[in-house]
């Protein structure tokens, strides 16, 4: 799963795209708003392509998720892994399957939050288990995901044809060392697939994206969701890609939408060479009293 890409090893212009949805309790009803938004990004020309996190399902509880959990790929996988299976194949795409709850064998109170990565024959090649359970309280509004979620524990980066792409998801987005550990080598694409409330993304959601762009020099494909959901809760969208310098290349403010934006091995080489950042790093590991 590992591998580092270089000028010329994929084609000059590129497109990835991030699909934003505003995602329902209504499974079905997801898997079709999710098809639209890929179909739309495919006949775009984008040949890497991300859904949100929880696209599948915006529960009215937290404990929907358990209810619609299903066994891992390794275990079978169930109707929303083979929907994501068909659609890569359908569209020959990479698909960054955004998020969806996964069983955790002999636990029935605890499912992990994953984010899968199809191929374009619809393989399963990766899948990364959130390791960041978020969890704010400013007396109005009140979320904590250790509630229902495990965390997951390794860090993943897939070679998605020429390019190798760091999987993340929402709140990960607030821990530099987690991308730090995906650099290694150095990612072209960092996935961040999110659910932030409009509280906290109107806050921090652009500021930490271009942060991590700017810190890894690399590409960030965010896909978001953005808008009123039918169970009450407002999240904050702005599903954007940004560059390696920093740049907002495309953003979907609200509502469903697909950001999507060419991305340039020259100019990622281009980045690293004159401002050589990522080699100048001194300071790894943890200060000693």
């Amino acid at each position: 799963m590992h591998g580092a890409v270089r000028a010329g090893a994929y084609d000059d212009a590129m497109k990835i795209a991030a699909v934003q949805m505003v995602s329902t309790p209504d499974v079905a009803r997801n898997l079709e708003a999710a098809a639209r938004g890929v179909a739309k990004a495919a006949a775009a020309g984008a040949m890497l392509v991300s859904l949100p996190e929880y696209f599948c399902l915006m529960g009215h509880s937290d404990r929907d998720k358990l209810a619609r959990a299903e066994p891992g790929a390794a275990q079978g996988g169930g109707p929303i892994q083979r929907f994501l299976a068909e659609t890569a194949r359908a569209h020959k795409i990479w698909l960054l399957g955004g998020t969806l709850p996964v069983q955790v064998p002999g636990n029935a109170d605890r499912v992990l939050n994953r984010h899968p990565v199809y191929a374009p024959d619809g393989s399963e090649v990766a899948h990364y288990d959130k390791i960041h359970l978020f969890a704010y309280d400013n007396g109005r509004e009140n979320y904590d995901e250790g509630r229902t979620l495990m965390a997951g524990s390794q860090p993943v980066a897939v070679q998605a044809g020429g390019l190798r792409v760091g999987l993340s998801i929402c709140y990960d987005l607030r821990f530099p060392e987690l991308y730090r550990a995906l650099m290694s080598p150095p990612c072209d694409v960092l996935s961040v697939p999110a659910a932030f409330t409009h509280t906290t993304g109107r806050a921090h959601w652009e500021l930490l994206l271009r942060a991590r762009a700017v810190e890894n020099q690399c590409y960030v494909l965010a896909a978001a969701q953005g808008g009123t959901h039918e169970n009450g809760r407002r999240t904050w969208g702005h599903s954007m890609v940004v560059d390696p310098w920093g740049d907002v290349l495309d953003c979907v403010p609200e509502g469903e939408g697909v950001a999507i934006a060419e991305i340039d091995a020259a100019r990622l080489a281009q980045v690293r060479l004159q401002l050589p950042a990522l080699k100048h790093r001194r300071l790894q590991g943890t200060v000693q009293d």
